[in-house]
């Protein structure tokens, strides 16, 4: 199948890439051999990148985070998805970012990454789009991403489906969280992140509104519970284990927390959407920058069509003649690996953190 799918790369780059350069392009090469790339959906120079999380919560994971150093959300070997990150960095050497963790799921609910994990196969990764197929679930997700924010789509099968956002995890060394309900459909919070590299005190939040397109038929938060001991213990029956709250609906903060959407008689071959704004510097410039740069009716394959569009301005800029297949596509990939950083850190309206000053923006 790998060898099948590089090849129809290979075929659509030569006979396209006059009018389409990200035909040339690989997302899949340096996903491995400690290469710390990662075959997510992103624009150029994005703040925004929705990437596939596969390295925690399976031992059958060849690099698992939770066992080495590890700074990359995902590993080409991996085998074990577990959600959708939003922010990551590629190409670096320290964990950082890659929180934000967005997953589908079908059947009775469960918020513990692993058990809700899954292998997955029919990967395909374009610049500007990704997309797999999630075993244990039939579900097919695909996402895209604008500058700064994200578009996800998940197909399911006949029944109950769930959308669930793991605050508790990513690869950032960092903890704590806030996850606040604001409709229905939207939710709003923070996650801290930083400590890249050893700089204990270098820490910074990033600010988040996800909407899912289809009205819930339930919802709620979730928190790891402490673990207790003696008469205490016997106080509670979630002792040490993930709480689902069905009742609560104001805000909830924690190191391991989350929210849940779930959505029951869902018809065969039903989509559900899932869009997220980021930023660094309030919840307020997350919304705006989500509302600026995507239209509350913007379909999934239009926000996908603008991504790739922008690749093709941004890879076209030099254009390549002769050569074999491979050289190309290594021409490409290596530009497109070239035009993913720096990242965008300013929002909408202008504002940005100040570098290493905390609280202050410009």
């Amino acid at each position: 199948m790998r060898s099948l799918a590089l090849l129809a790369v290979l075929t659509l780059c030569l006979g396209a890439r006059a009018q389409e350069p990200a035909e040339c392009v690989d997302p899949f090469i340096g996903t491995t051999n400690f290469g710390t790339a990662n075959p997510g959906a992103v624009t150029p120079h994005g703040m925004m990148s929705v990437v596939p999380f596969n390295v925690m919560g399976s031992e059958e994971n060849v690099y698992d985070k939770d066992a080495r150093w590890w700074s990359t959300p995902y590993e080409y070997h991996n085998k074990f998805f577990t959600g959708f990150a939003h922010g990551a960095l590629s190409g670096v050497g320290c964990p950082e970012l890659g929180a934000l963790l967005t997953m589908a799921t079908t059947g009775p609910l469960t918020v513990d990454y692993r058990e809700y994990g899954t292998s997955y196969r029919d990967e395909k990764a374009s610049p500007g789009y990704y997309s797999v197929f999630l075993d244990k679930y039939g579900v097919l997700a695909e996402a895209t991403a604008t500058a700064r924010s994200s578009a996800e789509r998940y197909t399911f099968p006949e029944g109950t489906g769930h959308i669930l956002l793991n605050l508790g995890e990513g690869l950032t060394n960092e903890s704590g969280a806030m996850v606040r309900r604001v409709s229905a459909t939207e939710i709003e919070g923070t996650k801290l992140l930083g400590t890249f590299c050893y700089n204990a005190q270098k820490v910074f939040p990033v600010y988040f509104v996800l909407r899912v397109s289809k009205t819930p038929s339930a919802g709620g938060y979730w928190k790891k519970q402490r673990k207790m001991t003696g008469v205490e213990a016997e106080w509670t029956p979630d002792n040490g284990r993930y709480k689902l709250y069905t009742e609560y609906g104001r805000e909830l903060s924690g190191d391991d927390v989350g929210y849940w959407f779930s959505f029951d008689g869902l018809a065969a071959g039903e989509q559900v959407e899932v869009r997220m704004g980021i930023s660094y510097v309030s919840t307020e410039n997350a919304r705006k920058n989500l509302d600026a740069e995507q239209a509350a009716d913007a379909p999934f394959d239009a926000i996908r069509e603008q991504a790739r569009k922008g690749w093709n301005e941004a890879l076209g800029r030099i254009r390549v003649e002769g050569g074999t297949e491979e050289q190309q596509r290594v021409f490409y990939t290596a530009l497109y690996h070239a035009l993913l950083h720096p990242n965008l850190v300013s929002d909408v309206n202008g504002e940005y953190p100040l570098m290493e000053r905390s609280g202050e923006t410009g």
